[in-house]
């Protein structure tokens, strides 16, 4: 077969010409890839990237990485593995050549198993890596909470007994009440959870004592659809692990999230006070 290569006439550009020729085509001038882009570290396990994009507006374009893989159960040293410092460091750098806008580290039991210093010490670790900005899961909890004016807050997380305690500790730490919480013991498979047995946790946590909010905690626990109907239900905020690091994360960025009915959204949206 022969090839042969077209040579450009005199006096015409190339680039004129195929501007030309991809307008008649209709073809826009660029890719729309998102001018603004959003790093994400997620665990080695995590299966929801597609919940994570229902919060993010056209401008913006997720990166996400994972940490390596390791064959343990979801557990308290699962989190003390996928959220070590060095290789949130690590997976930070493998990040930079797109071009990030901020990184989130999107792990909560990751981000809280160490308590607030642990949690402090991953931000910095994405820092040393070359993040531009920085935050976690559990660093981005704590920034809604403020945002919500959230004091006493009832707790729905899939983890076992520890893993759920450690969350309490942390929340202790940076000065939350926790009223109540309710857990599903869980070992694996957590992206596999109903929305309806999510909607019975969130209820169950709420149950257990008087609460300004309900968290409901793990990236890799699909909340998008239960939140708008159960702050309708419940007359009070529901927020969520995913929910809360594209949040942070975005608005770090100087963008909104989209979130229809998401009373943490609407404060952003309306300039809402806390």
């Amino acid at each position: 077969m022969h090839h042969v290569q077209m040579e450009p006439h005199p006096g015409l550009d190339p680039e004129a010409i195929a501007d030309a020729t991809a307008t008649a085509l209709g073809v826009p001038d660029d890719a729309p890839i998102g001018d603004v882009g959003i790093g994400v570290i997620a665990p080695y396990d995590f299966a929801l990237d597609r919940e994570l994009w229902r919060w993010v507006p056209d401008r913006a374009t997720l990166l996400v990485t994972r940490t390596p893989y390791s064959p343990l159960p979801v557990s308290v040293d699962m989190a003390a593995r996928v959220g070590d410092s060095d290789v949130v460091a690590e997976c930070t750098t493998e990040l930079i050549a797109t071009q990030p806008e901020v990184i989130a580290y999107a792990c909560t039991s990751g981000s809280f198993i160490h308590g607030a210093e642990g949690e402090r010490a991953l931000v910095a670790a994405m820092f040393a890596g070359g993040a531009p900005a920085a935050v976690s899961t559990s660093g981005a909890l704590v920034m809604a909470l403020q945002q919500l004016g959230i004091e006493r807050l009832a707790v729905a997380t899939p983890y076992d007994d520890d893993i759920t305690a450690a969350l309490e500790r942390y929340l202790d730490e940076v000065g939350v009440q926790v009223s109540g919480s309710a857990k599903l013991g869980l070992a694996g498979r957590i992206w596999r959870v109903p929305y309806a047995l999510t909607l019975d946790l969130a209820r169950e946590a709420v149950a257990a004592g008087e609460c300004d909010g309900v968290f409901i905690s793990c990236t890799n626990l699909p909340t998008y659809d239960v939140i708008a109907p159960l702050e309708r239900e419940l007359g009070i905020p529901v927020i969520t692990a995913n929910q809360v690091t594209v949040w942070a994360a975005l608005h770090m960025a100087g963008l909104d999230a989209i979130g229809p009915g998401q009373s943490l959204l609407d404060r952003v949206i309306t300039g809402e006070a806390a």
